[in-house]
């Protein structure tokens, strides 16, 4: 029971994780088009900020915990699979990282890219997620 009870912690943990990774970059695309100084702007560095510390970072947090738990558990730690799921969730962690320092850009009204490059982005998560859920469902290897 408690396995199940942590499987459901961390797709709860990874919906809100990922729904954020998804929302933050289109904030950005319509942040980048609003310009410094502006009201929109200042109203969107309010939301990516609640966004990113108010649900992204304890949602990453608790999937890193209830992940790691999970694989503690199911004694994961020598799956190839378990590895190359991993490897990806390294990488969509970085990527929650890189868009947390662009939101500081953002803040300190730094933003030098443009709205397409945010738009981009917003797609690499999801590439992310496609792998990592393919790698549980299948376990191919």
């Amino acid at each position: 029971m408690l396995y199940e009870i942590l499987k459901a912690l961390h797709i709860v943990a990874v919906i809100a994780w990922m729904a954020g990774l998804l929302y933050l970059p289109r904030l950005f695309v319509y942040h980048a088009e609003a310009g410094p100084g502006t009201p929109q702007s200042e109203t969107f560095k309010v939301m990516e900020r609640r966004l990113l510390r108010a649900i992204m970072n304890p949602a990453m947090i608790a999937v890193w915990v209830f992940g790691l738990l999970l694989a503690w558990q199911g004694n994961w730690w020598l799956a190839p699979w378990f590895h190359a799921k991993l490897l990806l969730v390294f990488v969509l962690s970085g990527v929650h990282h890189v868009y947390a320092r662009w939101r500081k850009d953002f803040e300190a009204d730094r933003n030098t890219r443009p709205a397409r490059t945010y738009r981009y982005w917003n797609e690499v998560p999801t590439l992310l997620m496609i792998g990592i859920v393919f790698l549980v469902v299948l376990k191919p290897f």
